[in-house]
């Protein structure tokens, strides 16, 4: 018998920054054993550049990434939905288990902003992993 694979799907606004990062954390650490998914509310057109210059930094490649439109599928196929700073715009369905992570946006931000905000992702996403597989150890 093979257990379920848990599903999380992050979303901000433009699914150009915090949501984008997040979902790169949770994939790289997780190796495939969590479901990743990140949308936007009103995406934009592409990766903001200092957040992939920053997750390059870590050894995270975002250039291929496109920001994606939040759909209430998405929504309802994931088990976890972790929101940052996107209001209203996500739909509830009961059972869901969400959090609202306060992040600073790092929309027009430069490196040097956007730093700190991917260190703090960083920080949630592995305990996020410490909550969803607990049996797999400190993610590398």
């Amino acid at each position: 018998m093979t257990a379920r694979v848990p599903s999380v799907l992050f979303v901000c606004v433009h699914n150009a920054g915090r949501s984008q990062m997040a979902a790169a954390f949770l994939t790289h650490l997780t190796r495939g054993r969590v479901q990743v998914r990140s949308a936007g509310s009103a995406p934009a057109e592409r990766v903001n550049p200092a957040v992939v210059e920053a997750m390059s930094e870590v050894g995270i490649d975002l250039a291929a990434e496109l920001p994606k439109a939040l759909t209430a599928e998405a929504v309802q196929t994931s088990d976890v939905v972790i929101t940052m700073g996107c209001g209203d715009a996500c739909p509830i369905f009961p059972g869901k288990r969400y959090e609202d992570w306060k992040l600073d946006d790092p929309a027009g931000q430069g490196i040097a902003a956007v730093r700190p905000i991917r260190d703090e992702i960083e920080i949630r996403i592995r305990a996020l992993v410490g909550e969803l597989l607990p049996d797999a150890g400190d993610p590398a």
